[in-house]
This record gives C-alpha cells, structure tokens and sequence, in this order.
C-alpha cells in the first residue's frame, strides 16, 4: 500500500484501527512484526487506502489541470504556479505524480484487494474494488490513451509492461465489471466496521451498483464516436436488463479541514503553497454566468460578477490590464468533497443515452433533474428564469446533446473539473470561439486558445504525454507523441 502525497491520516488511521491491522512496503528490509507486510494486508485495509489515493490524484493536480483546461478558471498575472498548464507546454516530465500514485498506490492496492477478496470469496468487497479499479484505470486511458493493463502489477516478474490499447482496456473493464455484478455481493452485509471502511456508500451494495451501472453508461458514452455500435449496444443493455442509477453523489466527502485530512485541491493549491490567490476567474467561464444571470457565480467565485482574467492571459502588465491584479479568486474550502460521479452527472448521462437510442423519451425529465441537481449541489436556487433560460431544447439531436454537455460543464468546477475536459474532448461541447474573449465578437462559454499557448497552429490540448518515468525506463512504452494528438475516443 503505497502513501499518497496527501495522507487524510484520521480516515486512514480509523479504518486500520477498526480492522486492528496494519500493512508495510514489501521492500522494507527489516520486517516489524506489528507491522506485517502488505501481502498480509486485508481487503479492509487495502481498499479505503486505495480510493484515498484516487481521490487524492483526481481531486487535486488533475481538478487543476481539468479548470484551466476546461477555463473555469486560468493563472493569475502575478504568480507564476501554473504557468506550463495555462499555456498547454506540458512535457514527460511534468506532472507525472499522477500516473505514478494512481499505477503504484490506487490501482496496485485496488488489485491486491481484489485477489484478496476472491480468495475469500468476498463478492462485497470485489465488486467495491472492480469499480473502483475501473474508474481509476478509465481515469488513465482517457489521459494517455495507452497505459499497461495486462501486464500490470506483475512487480519483478515484469518491470517493463507493455502498454495496451485504450479501446481494448475500456473493453476489458466493462467485462470486470459485468463479472463482479454476477457474484453473490448482497446476501451477506458489510458488518458495523467494515462499512466505515467504505467512504463512499458505508457499505450500501445497492448503491455500490447502481455506481458501477453509471460508471458502465458513462464508458459507454465515452465510445459513441470511435465504436458506436459497441456504444449503443452496451447502452440498450443495460436499459433491458432494468439497471439502476445513481440519484445520490459518489465521491468522498468527509475532509474534516485540518492539514492532511482536507480537501486535495485546497490542500494542494492553498495550504501546500501558503497562497490563495494562483487561480482567478476566467472570462470564459464566468462571463456566461454574468450573460445568464446565473447564481452559480456567487458558489464558484464568491460573487455575481467576478472581475476574471482571460483565459491564459498570465503575463500581461498592470499597465495593459489593471483590474488583473484584482481578479477574483476561484473559491475554495477544506472540506470541499471530491465527487466521482455526481447526482447531475448520472442524470445528464441518462438525458444524452435516451436522446440518442431511445427516440428523446423521458430525455428532457432527466436534463431538468440533471439540472436541479446541478443547482441543489452548488446551494443555489434555480430560479423560473433561469429555468426558462435553460429550458430542454425541441430542435436537433445535436442541439440538446449540446444543452446537455454545456449544463454538465456548468455543474463541475471545483469538484469534477477532469471530467469536463474529457467531455468537451468527446462532444466539441462547449463550443471552440473563433476569436479570442477579447473580441466584441466573443460569444461567452466558449472555449478560447489560451493567450499564452505554445502549441503548433494554436491546437488545443488533447491528452497527457507519456511520462518519463515510463518512456525513459520501459523498452515498451510507445513512443512520445504531441500533447495536441486525441485518444483513441474523442471526436
């Protein structure tokens, strides 16, 4: 069980004191024998240690990388913290703890757990570790396109694993899943302590379902454009065989707000660096709040009408531009959640899956649930106004796909901020403007080539580059390609 950067030591600490057991590096020399080594570990131990790590990672560097990407937020003009992400020159070098933790901390821990669960025939626990495993190894192919998969985990037996096609993975990972759903998982119950150490549901199987069918619809959606017959056909499945969703968020929000136990995004922006100020408004983002009158503002940025920055714009002077120094922080707190698929997002994914295969009906029920979710999530009331504003499109197929992903994009800054990125990857949602946010043309929400963007042509970021610490040491790992080059499912 390898440590996170970020500990969240009491959520650790209990559930390891609830099981009464403790776990330790195999590579530990000297064997203490309060401490056994993590081949001994259970998967009690194994798994709340696991989802804290994916939580860590997703929850914080990449929910940055995910807000600039997606121009919730940009640099601020006075500090200099993320600079190589505004500006899309991200090398192999850079930010590669993500790939590291989630391949040696999560996904490690969540396969140990899982053979540790089969062993003892704890279809519980499989279940919670397949869909957990899956969604941190989606998490991955959606970033780099390629990653090990079947040869992953081998440890000494095989330091050099070759790296597998995204689409065969996410093939893979559906089938793990439709395994552990087959198993017997709700005859017995998770005892009292056992379900303290599931942070998501505490122990509730049929929510760890109804997560793994939301997980399974929203992979499938992922696949429209690169396999749409293997899409629909996974979607029609899951309607006919009568899968549940979710109607409640899934993620952990239990951040008590003191150092090492708060929020990964707060704990990595704000109290890892002592400063609050790095990341400001977009005009992106919050000019099509101000354009709809959107209260979602005030959650976002502390205001109704945020002074931002535009998009990239880090290295204009107090001179060219006066009111960046004064530009409004993206709001943040320690105990801020980290969601791995939110009540609004299930149900945009449900709008999208009947408009697409099941002729619109019961569509637009679910964009309004989606969207009153979207409201209720971030404390703000939606107004008959907005409502209105907002109200389910009667053209195109294409026109409410797009009401659907830019509704989506408005629900997750802050808490989802990757997933926006890859969806806007998947759809072309929000739109890409022609003419910087300048430009009296500008048409708010849409995306603009950051000011200060390094790519050839002005292309937009598409992917992560293959980390150095895979490519320089791993005979078979593909070779670089430009962080503009899309993954196997984007549009």
């Amino acid at each position: 069980m390898k440590k996170t950067n970020l500990k969240y030591n009491t959520l650790i600490l209990s559930a390891v004191l609830l099981l009464s057991f403790g776990c330790k590096k195999t590579l530990d020399v000297n064997t203490d024998p309060n401490n056994p080594l993590i081949e001994s570990a259970t998967p009690e131990v194994l798994f709340p240690s696991a989802v804290l790590s994916t939580a860590g990672r997703v929850g914080g560097e990449l929910t940055i990388l995910g807000g600039m990407w997606s121009q919730y937020f940009t640099q601020a003009n006075s500090s200099n913290q993320y600079k190589s992400i505004d500006s899309y020159n991200l090398t192999k070098n850079d930010i590669n703890g993500n790939y590291q933790e989630l391949f040696a901390g999560a996904l490690a821990d969540y396969q140990l757990a899982l053979s540790k669960a089969q062993t003892r025939s704890d279809w519980r626990y499989n279940l919670m570790a397949t869909v957990m495993k899956a969604y941190t190894f989606e998490i991955l192919v959606d970033l780099y396109d390629k990653v090990p998969y079947t040869e992953a985990f081998q440890g000494k037996a095989n330091l050099q694993p070759k790296f597998d096609d995204g689409d065969k993975i996410y093939t893979a990972l559906l089938g793990e899943i439709d395994a552990a759903l087959a198993k017997d998982y709700r005859t017995i119950p998770l005892t009292a302590k056992q379900q303290k150490t599931d942070f998501l549901f505490n122990g509730d199987m049929e929510l760890w379902t109804q997560f793994a069918n939301t997980l399974k619809l929203k992979m499938y959606l992922r696949m429209i454009n690169a396999n749409p017959a293997a899409a629909q056909a996974g979607i029609a499945k899951l309607y006919q065989s009568g899968a549940t969703f979710l109607s409640i968020n899934a993620g952990i929000a239990k951040f008590d707000g003191t150092p090492d136990n708060s929020n990964p995004f707060y704990e990595y922006n704000i109290r890892r660096l002592n400063v609050a100020t790095n990341i400001r408004a977009s005009v992106t983002f919050s000019s099509w709040l101000v354009n709809n009158g959107d209260p979602r503002a005030i959650t976002y940025f502390g205001t109704a009408n945020p002074t931002a920055i535009h998009q990239g714009d880090f290295s204009a002077s107090a001179i060219d531009q006066p009111t960046y120094a004064n530009a409004t922080v993206f709001s943040q707190k320690a105990t801020d959640p980290v969601w791995f698929i939110t009540t609004a997002e299930s149900y945009f994914m449900q709008a999208e899956a009947l408009e697409r295969y099941f002729g619109g009906t019961g569509a637009k029920a679910m964009y309004d649930l989606g969207l009153a979710a979207a409201f209720k999530q971030s404390n703000q009331t939606l107004s008959p106004d907005l409502i209105a504003t907002y109200a389910y499109p009667t053209g195109t197929l294409e026109s409410k796909v797009e009401a659907i992903i830019t509704q989506k994009w408005a629900s997750f800054p802050g808490s989802h901020d990757l997933e926006a990125f890859f969806e806007q990857q998947r759809t072309g949602y929000p739109k890409i403007s022609a003419v910087y946010s300048t430009d009296a043309n500008y048409v708010p929400g849409q995306l603009v080539y950051a000011k200060n963007g390094v790519t050839p042509g002005k292309q937009f970021p598409r992917r992560l580059v293959f980390p150095a610490s895979s490519v320089d040491r791993n005979k078979n790992a593909p070779a670089l390609v430009p962080i503009t080059t899309k993954v196997w499912w984007a549009k």
